[in-house]
């Protein structure tokens, strides 16, 4: 009994005298990491830490307008300043134009993804695109351009109106179906059949047949995110992730859709795939308008489909369902909110009564449309903010200098390596400082101003001075397509439809995290939103 005593004391000592030294370790580690950036970084002011354990995370991820809270401190701090996050940790937040500029002009190589975005998007849609960085990203992307050229996109637009016109007699049936003018209409859920079929067709020459109400695994995934309930783990994985990228792998009810979402795509991708080896084997002519026909092709004009990334297909389908179907939902919301903008949209599509817009009309030839499509980018982008960790020291130029800390005039800010970066989308969309006093207004009237966009916002690089689509090496790859599948499908609704909200205008719309923040009526379950279809005489 002595000696299991003695042992277990000294198991005791051993655990305890290990739990020091990596304490010990984590602590110098720590330590060297702190006085490191205190040489090798240019001080900068911050909101107090509310709290060590979570930081700000939790401020931003309850908020219904992060983007303003981002503005109410670059207001206070500066345009570049830094915030808490969690467990000690900090992020650099940049609101200067030029400082953005410079940093996205460096991604993938001189900033790259944080462990657990890296991670996240592992496992949700592998190793492909998304995912890669420096070198590897440059190869992938190189190869995945040809498919999203406009000629490419030009081709691929008759798809998107026949998927609009999917929706519009299956509406017209469901009018017809009831007793007056009109019918409430749960319009996301058909955004997302919209998207989801587009993307099949037009990508793979795969018709996945949910505007006929042909049940799809992927799609009702997709849509179970929406319904997902906050939970405290979830939010403890969003917001202490950038320390512990580990807590991606925790059994949270997320975790568990994102797993089944990537087997699924996996699962439809590797059947694609194997159809077209099929169709390759037989001589059958893949249909080169088609992404995946024209990523093919350019494989040195052969066939064969075994250097096609299956990562890639799952990254092709999840971008070309998530960020459009949102999009349009929010468009259609933006609409309810501003019959006027409704109206006027409606009566510059007036003259195709009896056609649908070509792909340059839709383009260059529309312009009220472009608008209310660019200021529907502005307000809502898909993803609010890019967060990335610096490969090595790095110096960022300033549009405007501004003062320190310790009182000195800086035009440039000294990040050290291993500093986590954010820009933050939402904030630089909106702000009243490049964008006017009315920058929070939904005005596409502000895109056919005749002097232009405001002088501060042209200074912000990106897709027409907007930072929707990012900018540098990662500027989204699909913006053309999306821009077409957007601009095909609001023609339709809007030529045939009167869009309001079932329960009048000062109807409240809330953001709920999907995969991406969605769209949500409040008051109902999960997100949805439901509005009163009129069809047009």
């Amino acid at each position: 009994m002595l000696m299991m005593s003695t042992l277990a004391f000294d198991g005791q000592v051993n655990f305890l005298t290990a739990a020091i030294g990596v304490l010990a370790i984590w602590l110098s580690y720590k330590l060297t990491i702190y006085f490191r950036r205190r040489v090798h970084s240019t001080p900068l002011e911050g909101p107090p830490n509310p709290s060590w354990l979570l930081g700000i995370g939790h401020i931003i991820s309850d908020s219904q307008d992060a983007g303003l809270i981002y503005e109410q401190w670059a207001q206070t701090y500066g345009s570049v300043y830094k915030v808490p996050a969690a467990l000690g940790v900090s992020r650099v937040i940049l609101c200067d134009p030029k400082a953005i500029s410079h940093f996205y002009s460096r991604e993938t190589f001189g900033y790259v993804r944080t462990e657990v975005t890296k991670r996240s998007i592992e496992n949700t849609v592998g190793r492909g695109v998304l995912w890669a960085e420096g070198d590897s990203h440059k190869r992938q992307r190189k190869s995945l351009s040809p498919a999203f050229s406009n000629v490419a996109v030009r081709a691929l637009t008759p798809i998107f109106f026949d998927s609009a016109y999917k929706i519009k007699s299956a509406w017209d049936s469901m009018i017809q179906s009831e007793s007056g003018d009109s019918a409430i209409i749960e319009v996301q859920s058909w955004m997302n059949h919209l998207s989801l079929d587009s993307i099949g067709i037009a990508g793979f020459s795969h018709d996945f047949g949910t505007l006929h109400g042909r049940h799809s695994a992927v799609g009702e995934l997709f849509g179970a995110f929406g319904m997902l309930k906050p939970t405290f783990l979830n939010t403890a994985t969003f917001v202490v992730g950038l320390v512990f990228p580990i807590l991606t792998r925790a059994p949270t009810q997320f975790r568990v859709l994102v797993k089944r979402l990537n087997t699924i795509m996996g699962e439809v991708g590797e059947e694609l795939l194997n159809n077209i080896q099929k169709e390759s084997q037989t001589g059958v002519k893949i249909d080169d308008k088609s992404i995946i026909g024209l990523l093919i092709k350019a494989e040195s004009g052969s066939a064969d489909s075994s250097q096609l990334s299956r990562d890639e297909m799952k990254t092709l389908i999840f971008a070309g369902f998530e960020s459009t179907s949102i999009s349009l939902t929010w468009a259609l919301v933006e609409l309810c909110r501003h019959p006027e903008v409704q109206t006027k949209l409606r009566e510059e599509l007036s003259q195709f009564s009896s056609s649908d817009p070509s792909w340059d009309q839709l383009m260059n030839g529309l312009p009220y449309l472009d608008a209310v499509f660019h200021e529907n980018l502005r307000h809502h982008p898909p993803v609010g903010e890019t967060t990335r960790v610096a490969t090595a020291d790095d110096v960022l130029p300033l549009s405007i200098p501004f003062r320190t800390p310790a009182g000195a005039v800086v035009d440039h800010v000294a990040v050290s390596k291993g500093q986590a970066i954010t820009v933050p989308i939402h904030c630089m969309n909106r702000s009243c400082e490049f964008w006017g006093p009315d920058a929070k207004k939904f005005d596409p009237e502000r895109w056919l101003c005749p002097d232009g966009l405001p002088k501060r916002a042209q200074d912000i690089q990106g897709h027409r001075h907007l930072l929707s689509f990012v900018d540098g090496p990662r500027t989204c790859l699909g913006r053309g397509f999306a821009q077409a599948e957007f601009k095909a499908v609001l023609s339709v609704m809007v030529r045939h439809y009167a869009f309001e909200f079932k329960d009048g205008p000062d109807t409240k719309v809330k953001t709920v995290r999907g995969l991406l923040p969605r769209p949500s009526v409040v008051g109902e379950l999960g997100a949805k939103v439901s509005l009163r279809v009129r069809p047009l005489l």
